[in-house]
């Protein structure tokens, strides 16, 4: 990739989260970014091969993929709780960008290969964390695959942002955690 200067190469980006925000990933045109941007087509064809490699930058720049920080609250249901609350805020504000997206990454296999085969490897430091104290406090039998665990947690918030809205009130939060979260912690403890 051919370097920019900053400020057009996030003017590039701003433009296409709001473009993907407004209009979604199959209406957004490279013409319209560049316009938006003020920026030449060929300018963004410099830096990115086309429409899906532009996205997929902006998902691994802009989307937080990493688990959130998390905290010691002396409890695996606390930490996970804080880890859990902090996912739901970081895709409720990436609601709109998520909404014009997911449509698009279930139908469309370009965007979709592109995203995989870029996508940085996250980053669950803080879930590993949370699940050691809980071993070493005797909360759980043995140890837990972090990443399958952030699985389940990511599958309940796109679930709630796709199927019934992005309200991840406390009550959602509570009910994640003491209803799946903990069930299944223990269990994936217990069956290793």
């Amino acid at each position: 990739m051919a370097p920019l200067d900053p400020d057009r190469d996030r003017a590039i980006l701003d433009a296409t989260v709001e473009l993907l925000s407004e209009v979604g990933y199959d209406r957004m045109t490279v013409d319209q970014i560049a316009k938006r941007a003020r920026a030449s087509k060929a300018t963004i064809y410099r830096r990115w091969a086309g429409k899906p490699e532009l996205v997929v930058d902006v998902i691994c720049r802009r989307f937080e993929t990493d688990a959130p920080p998390g905290q010691d609250t002396g409890s695996l249901r606390g930490d996970l709780t804080t880890i859990f609350r902090g996912l739901c805020e970081a895709v409720e504000r990436k609601h709109a960008l998520v909404i014009g997206l997911s449509s698009t990454l279930v139908s469309d296999q370009e965007p979709a290969r592109t995203l995989r085969a870029h996508m940085p490897a996250r980053n669950l430091g803080d879930v590993d964390a949370l699940l050691e104290r809980a071993v070493e406090r005797g909360e759980l039998a043995g140890p837990v695959d972090a990443g399958r665990l952030f699985g389940v947690a990511e599958a309940l918030v796109w679930h709630r942002m796709i199927f019934t809205g992005p309200e991840f009130d406390e009550g959602f939060v509570t009910e994640s955690v003491d209803g799946v979260l903990m069930p299944v912690v223990t269990a994936l403890a217990r069956c290793r």
